[in-house]
């Protein structure tokens, strides 16, 4: 594609059945602002920001689709207490110009036993080091629970006034853990080749897409690469991309990489903030980072669009539009992402860092992004997402809804 055939990347553009005002996406970056799974008046900033700031699309990161799936206590799932909190966010949201999406998925193995009162789910069971429990293998009747209940995520994201839904099949979540060899030792009809063991994920993406029924957009944000040894890698993912095309059950494709549960870093590129992540951990997670973190949080060199050399080859796999994730700073990545097909990016630590970073490239294109990628973000999850060299603080602020049944 030559420079005049590519689109403008601040231009409107559509995205399935939505129009977008550009092609630049908040990514998903879990905003650790939900109280008693409950939206915030500090989540509903957070997000407002971002549309202020001229994004095309902002996405709330994680909803889980049920309670076991939740990685965090406070984390929002679709209850009806939590959907006047949201109907609030999407409002606020579009009063901006700006549409939103919902991040939905079952945390699986990554998910936080402590915090669900269950077990860890996973497609074998396995000892969960890092919550010294060992994760339960799903059953039928969970993968039934679980797919029916990405579907009524769905819809419910439709009702509170979501533009799209982002399904989450990347990071080693329990769709993920499905589709890695490494992970998934089953031998029923959702283990052993890549075809069983993409059948969750294709099914999961079937009951999405015939719940949003042409409403909401939907989106897939798939692993390219695990990032561990024996893991789902490109070569996989290829083959699951053309699936999900031929099944006609996706709108756009966001590739992403890395493990939460084994390799976290592998996503982010950078330096590991050991020190930073040990200060917020209770005791003894907090030794054990200090003693072997460098084991599980390593360091990875950072350059600008660091997965677009793998996302080319999905790109040239697949007619599906794409997202392209990774390391999006600035307007000549942005522009360079138009030229190579892809019809979207997804940017998250340059706008953490500045929220008002589009709405600046727009006045000016040569406008540097401050962000240095010191991943000293990462930890502030835990007391609400945000850049350390910023002087931006949180409180959670006022809830909307009662938050009946919560186990805090």
């Amino acid at each position: 594609m030559t420079a005049t055939e590519a689109p403008d990347v601040l231009a409107p553009a559509r995205l399935g059945p939505i129009r977008l005002r550009n092609r630049v996406i908040k990514a998903a970056t879990y905003e650790g602002l939900s109280h008693r799974a409950l939206v915030t008046r500090d989540l509903v900033d957070f997000h407002v920001a971002y549309a202020r700031g001229g994004v095309g699309m902002t996405t709330v990161a994680y909803c889980a689709v049920t309670r076991d799936g939740r990685t965090d206590r406070h984390q929002i799932h679709w209850t009806d207490e939590a959907m006047p909190g949201l109907r609030v966010l999407t409002e606020a949201v579009h009063a901006e110009g700006a549409a939103i999406a919902a991040q939905i998925g079952h945390g699986g193995p990554v998910a936080s036993p402590r915090a669900n009162g269950a077990p860890a789910l996973s497609p074998s069971s396995f000892f969960h080091t890092t919550a010294f429990s060992r994760a339960r293998a799903a059953s039928l009747a969970d993968i039934r629970r679980i797919t029916g209940a990405h579907a009524e995520a769905a819809r419910r994201a439709a009702a509170a006034g979501f533009d799209a839904v982002e399904v989450h099949l990347g990071h080693n979540y329990l769709a993920s853990s499905f589709l890695s060899p490494r992970l998934n030792r089953r031998t029923d009809r959702y283990g052993g080749p890549l075809e069983n063991r993409a059948r969750f994920a294709r099914e999961i993406m079937r009951a999405v897409h015939d719940a949003a029924d042409g409403r909401i957009a939907v989106i897939a944000k798939m692993n390219m690469d695990d990032g561990v040894p024996g893991g789902f890698w490109l070569d996989e993912a290829i083959a699951v991309a053309r699936w999900l095309e031929q099944d006609g059950t996706v709108d756009a494709l966001e590739m992403t990489a890395g493990s939460s549960l084994l390799n976290p870093m592998y996503l982010f590129k950078g330096d590991a903030p050991l020190r930073e992540f040990a200060a917020v951990m209770p005791q003894p997670a907090r030794l054990g980072v200090k003693a072997v973190g460098g084991r599980f949080l390593r360091s990875y060199p950072y350059r600008d669009a660091y997965l677009l050399e793998d996302a080319r080859q999905i790109r040239a796999a697949v007619k599906l539009p794409m997202i392209l994730l990774g390391g999006i700073t600035g307007r000549p990545v942005m522009d360079r992402a138009m030229r190579e097909g892809f019809a979207y990016v997804a940017m998250a630590r340059a706008l953490l860092r500045e929220p008002d970073l589009v709405n600046r490239l727009r006045e000016d294109a040569a406008t540097p992004s401050l962000c240095i990628h010191c991943n000293k973000c990462m930890p502030t999850n835990f007391t609400g997402t945000r850049c350390v060299l910023t002087d931006r603080t949180t409180t959670r602020g006022d809830t909307w809804g009662t938050p009946e049944g919560y186990v805090g």
